[in-house]
């Protein structure tokens, strides 16, 4: 439902841009290889951005591509006039460098906001775009009309994609921050403490519902396929349920937001591109 809100405003803003005459906003995205997972990806993303009427553009590479020519690419996709947001699927294969892939998009196209740059921006409490995920994360908080001034909140996972930045978000907006990693020694103690619990470490059912406290806020980033194909958390569900004040499913919690703020940022980096914001 959160995630259809945010369409419906940047479907609102593309048809203002429309009628205005202007050239409405385009994502470009770049697939390198066959992973099937990024094949899914980007084809939500494409289905999104025909749904709220934002142009999307689709590079799809054999995966022996060479660092060079996709940096070629996104080195022509940047001087293109036509493209607001470049999006670079990851993960790429071994022997591209991925930090050097995002920063060769300048910031004001990176709708993904891992671009050192805007990285840096939200690390200084001044971003221009931010990380899709977290940000969507903050948007799902707000909704439940958390005040953060005094909570504690623990991140579990220290990506540059999730755990990172939204770290970040949680301290600019003043609450207290935990992040833990493949090596903090007390994990169910922390979370025990925590008013927010958000999990992004890629282990099926890690944070089991004995962990928390009654009335904990748990966002679950995992997205993990059993054996048995089914797909589940990084939160054990069932058990934390009980104990969750708010609790967000997998699949269909944050996976949808994440796309939404996508689109969103797209809005974001068209503006930036047209000086328009």
């Amino acid at each position: 439902v959160l995630s259809e809100e945010i369409l419906a405003t940047v479907r609102t803003k593309v048809e203002q841009i429309s009628v205005e005459g202007r050239r409405v906003p385009c994502l470009a995205v770049v697939l390198v290889g066959d992973n099937p997972a990024s094949q899914v990806y980007v084809r939500n993303k494409k289905n999104t951005c025909n749904k709220v009427g934002i142009t999307s553009l689709e590079y799809i590479l054999p995966s022996e591509t060479s660092q060079d020519e996709l940096i070629g690419l996104i080195q022509k996709l940047n001087l293109s006039d036509e493209v607001d947001g470049i999006l670079v699927q990851l993960p790429l294969p071994a022997h591209l460098d991925s930090k050097v892939v995002i920063d060769t998009i300048i910031p004001q196209k990176d709708v993904d906001g891992f671009h050192r740059y805007n990285m840096g921006s939200l690390a200084l409490k001044d971003p221009q775009i931010c990380p899709c995920t977290p940000h969507g994360v903050m948007y799902m908080l707000d909704s439940i009309a958390i005040d953060y001034h005094g909570k504690h909140a623990v991140v579990i996972g220290t990506s540059n994609i999730v755990g990172r930045p939204m770290a970040l978000e949680l301290i600019n907006r003043g609450a207290t921050v935990t992040m833990c990693n493949s090596k903090t020694k007390n994990v169910p103690e922390l979370v025990g403490m925590a008013d927010v619990v958000v999990a992004a470490v890629g282990r099926p059912n890690f944070v089991q519902g004995a962990w928390l406290k009654h009335g904990t806020v748990v966002i679950d980033v995992g997205i993990n396929r059993l054996d048995d194909g089914k797909l589940c958390g990084d939160v054990d569900y069932a058990s934390s349920l009980e104990k969750a004040a708010y609790i967000t499913p997998v699949p269909g919690g944050v996976g949808p937001m994440t796309i939404a703020m996508l689109l969103n940022n797209t809005i974001r980096c068209y503006n930036l591109n047209s000086k328009k914001e």
